[in-house]
């Protein structure tokens, strides 16, 4: 699941039905006897550094909120640590285990190519979706790369609680879910492809900055490629998870809820999902 995994997920006409979508990432949340609003933020998880900044109206609706909420806690170090476990796949799989001897070696010699942070023995144990998301970040071809979460946290100096809708170990158990084989079908598939990915992650981006979530909304529904019977699972499944949660959240403090962009725009986003739960849902301009 490529672009998804920055953001986080439909033909021409399904996009088209909700064109009318202002283009803005931050979103008030008001009514069903709230006495005061919270907020819904669409994110990108990593973006280059001068990309990453937050807009005025973002920046008030966090000094004037009282908790924050990510998709899971980037405060807990602890918990971020300790999830490094769930990363790799069970039973000690690799992944030339799953792969063919010729792909196998088109894989590694990428990462020989392409340096991470990680060295390529320890890479090949991680379940192979999360591999990808490197690759992904490698595509954005900047010198300093930062996440929207984190220049959240920094503008909030510390002075707000920090919650998380699912844990780290959550998330990276999702991956267990998608048979392993098909993971690394998908990498060898995005390195192979990796000019025309990375072409579609500067459109990302594009869009991003532009506060498209419409747009947002079909590039990541085109290219699911052979993750598309898992999008219920990745990204449909948690919106409705994260609405109910939210349902029993919002009126007791005023929060600042950010979570991939992806989750937000459609009939299955987070927006139209907590509209049919009762509450108003407006764009702020951003």
């Amino acid at each position: 699941m490529r672009k998804t995994l920055l953001l986080a997920a439909g033909i021409l006409t399904a996009s088209l039905a909700f064109s009318q979508t202002p283009h803005t990432l931050l979103w008030r949340i008001s009514g069903k006897n709230m006495s005061r609003p919270s907020y819904l933020f669409g994110t990108m998880h990593v973006l280059c550094s001068k990309d990453a900044a937050l807009s005025d109206s973002l920046k008030a609706a966090i000094a004037g909120c009282d908790e924050l909420y990510f998709e899971i806690n980037l405060s807990d170090m602890a918990g971020m640590l300790n999830s490094m476990k769930y990363m790799r796949m069970n039973d000690n799989q690799k992944l030339s285990d799953l792969l063919k001897p010729d792909e196998y070696a088109r894989v590694k010699d990428y990462f020989a190519r392409h340096a991470s942070m990680l060295p390529f023995s320890l890479l090949e144990r991680f379940k192979p979706m999360l591999i990808s998301g490197l690759v992904e970040e490698q595509a954005l071809d900047c010198e300093t790369t930062d996440g929207m979460e984190l220049m959240i946290m920094k503008e909030a100096r510390h002075s707000k609680p920090i919650n998380g809708l699912e844990t780290a170990e959550f998330q990276a158990g999702l991956f267990d879910s998608i048979p392993y084989e098909t993971q690394a079908k998908e990498l060898v598939n995005y390195i192979d492809s990796s000019e025309e990915n990375k072409q579609m992650t500067r459109q990302l981006v594009d869009l991003y900055n532009h506060q498209d979530l419409d747009g947002i909304d079909e590039l990541s529904r085109k290219e699911e490629g052979g993750m598309t019977g898992y999008m219920d699972l990745l990204l449909y499944g948690r919106n409705r998870k994260w609405a109910k949660n939210l349902d029993g959240l919002l009126g007791k403090k005023s929060l600042l809820v950010a979570v991939g962009a992806a989750h937000l725009p459609g009939s299955t986003g987070v927006i139209e999902l907590l509209r049919k739960e009762g509450y108003t849902v407006e764009p702020v301009k951003n």
